[in-house]
């Protein structure tokens, strides 16, 4: 599956602007890491969110918010957002919250 490269570029430069993030092309898509961690990915022209479990419920409950499923299970603490749906400001905000969830995570 290709990814949407304009939304792929949208991240990277809001997120690069540390050296920690580190880029890798991963799940079909573009992932990008920080301190090894994944936190957040463009898969088909969707953005894949990592999330921690206190943040779970009030991430689903924004627009264009789904559980990520793969091969037909949930993936507690992923999050998929809907392309549509990712204007600067909101896209930044999912950034952030992906950031802050691999940045709590030890380093790999």
């Amino acid at each position: 599956m290709a990814y949407d490269e304009v939304l792929a570029e949208r991240v990277r430069k809001l997120l690069e602007q540390t050296d920690e993030v580190v880029a890798k092309k991963m799940f079909g898509g573009l992932v990008f890491t920080v301190r090894g961690n994944t936190a957040v990915g463009v898969v088909g022209d969707e953005l894949l969110v990592r999330v921690t479990p206190d943040d779970t419920p009030q991430a689903l409950a924004q627009p264009g918010a789904r559980p990520y499923e793969f091969r037909g299970r949930i993936s507690k603490g992923w999050i998929i957002v809907a392309g549509e749906v990712l204007d600067d400001h909101i896209l930044d905000e999912w950034l952030e919250l992906g950031r802050e969830a691999a940045a709590a995570l030890p380093p790999k």
